[in-house]
């Protein structure tokens, strides 16, 4: 495989599943206009982010093992559709990406991609 080819396939899943948990994040930023004061509005903010900020603790953990990001983020998906049975369109737009996200860090561990430093400019 080509080395630029190599790369995004290294990268894509990494930057794709934080941007993903990034994504989650924004649907959480209602409750600033609940009328609720700020500190409430920060708790409740970050209690409304907790999903966010477990894919954002396995995409970490999935750096070096991306076995671990395919099986977390495939299962969350399968999982959510599984849960979610009135609202076909909610599936797509929050399983999707998380199919998405899981194939690619199963392709990059098939390929053996590890994200590792390099002195390369």
């Amino acid at each position: 495989m080509a080395s630029a080819s190599r790369r995004v396939l290294v990268w894509s899943p990494r930057i794709l599943g934080i941007l993903v948990a990034v994504f989650f994040m924004i649907f959480s930023l209602d409750v600033f206009g609940e009328g609720k004061s700020l500190g409430p509005a920060i708790l409740a903010f970050l209690i409304h982010n907790i999903p966010s900020f477990a894919l954002l603790a396995f995409v970490a953990l999935s750096w070096r093992r991306p076995w671990i990001g395919g099986s977390v983020f495939v299962a969350l998906g399968v999982f959510y559709a599984v849960i979610t049975t009135r609202h076909p369109d909610w599936i797509l737009a929050i399983s999707g990406p998380l199919f998405v996200v899981g194939m690619l860090f199963f392709l990059s561990w098939r390929r053996g991609g590890k994200a590792e430093r390099t002195s390369e400019p």
